[in-house]
């Protein structure tokens, strides 16, 4: 917990990054007080730091409300305009995430590593490291592997290629087994974990498809491997990626 004596002894990239920090559990915009009862510091401060992050692109303003802003996301090709894919999947997250009673991510690619720009939890849900802007490598993650699945096959080739770290004793580790599990998942429809990117936890993910482009973002459930069953939420999870892929494609097409 930061205390008052910690707001006065800290730096200006402490103050930004606790700033930052307040977006952690809620990805529908924030009030300038609201930033600063979170962040511990004062209004005034939080409203200097909100305003220069503006004007970077590091926080975006829609009227009273400040949202995590493109900037940090910023990755190339992969989501031009990622404030509006959280917008536009916020509906089908909320949906998906009372069907499951799980958690729900948003992420996107980010060269090997997969960026979680949107999350949903559930009151009773299970702590865990999910967090905005977290990022942990693709193949050890369902939403990872949903993308990679139906990305060109030189994509994938020229990841595996690259190495595939072990983050726990079940991560996949050898290219052919990737390849192998890419091609389950492209018959699915969902990618599952178990274990693989965090020791306890289980997940379900399904890749937005956009008729003409390589997928760069996937929308999934995660929770304990004792309470989340992948194979039961497969169904939610990919009915959930389609509709959102056709918000997705419409919203393209205007």
């Amino acid at each position: 917990m930061r205390t008052a004596s910690w707001t006065d002894s800290v730096s200006v990239l402490d103050r930004v990054t606790a700033v930052f920090d307040a977006f952690g559990e809620d990805d529908e915009g924030l009030g300038v007080s609201e930033l600063a009862r979170r962040a511990n510091l004062p209004k005034s401060t939080v409203s200097r730091i909100a305003a220069d992050l503006v004007a970077q692109r590091f926080l975006d303003r829609d009227g009273e409300l400040l949202y995590l802003g493109v900037r940090l996301f910023e990755l190339g090709q992969t989501v031009p305009e990622p404030r509006r894919l959280r917008r536009l999947a916020l509906p089908v997250m909320r949906e998906l995430r009372d069907v499951t009673a799980q958690t729900v991510q948003l992420a996107v690619l980010d060269g090997a590593h997969l960026v979680v720009v949107a999350v949903l939890r559930v009151p009773s849900a299970v702590e865990t490291s999910t967090r905005v802007g977290g990022r942990d490598p693709a193949h050890a993650t369902a939403l990872g592997k949903s993308i990679l699945a139906f990305s060109p096959p030189e994509t994938v080739t020229r990841f595996a290629s690259g190495g595939l770290t072990r983050q726990t004793p079940h991560t996949i580790g050898e290219p052919a087994a990737l390849l192998r599990e890419l091609a389950d998942v492209r018959r699915r429809g969902v990618a599952t974990e178990h274990e693989e990117c965090t020791v306890g936890v289980a997940a379900a993910a399904g890749a937005l498809l956009v008729a003409g482009e390589a997928p760069s973002a996937a929308i999934g459930v995660t929770g304990p491997v004792d309470v989340l069953f992948p194979d039961r939420v497969a169904p939610a999870v990919r009915a959930a990626a389609v509709t959102l892929s056709r918000l997705l494609a419409a919203d393209r097409a205007r």
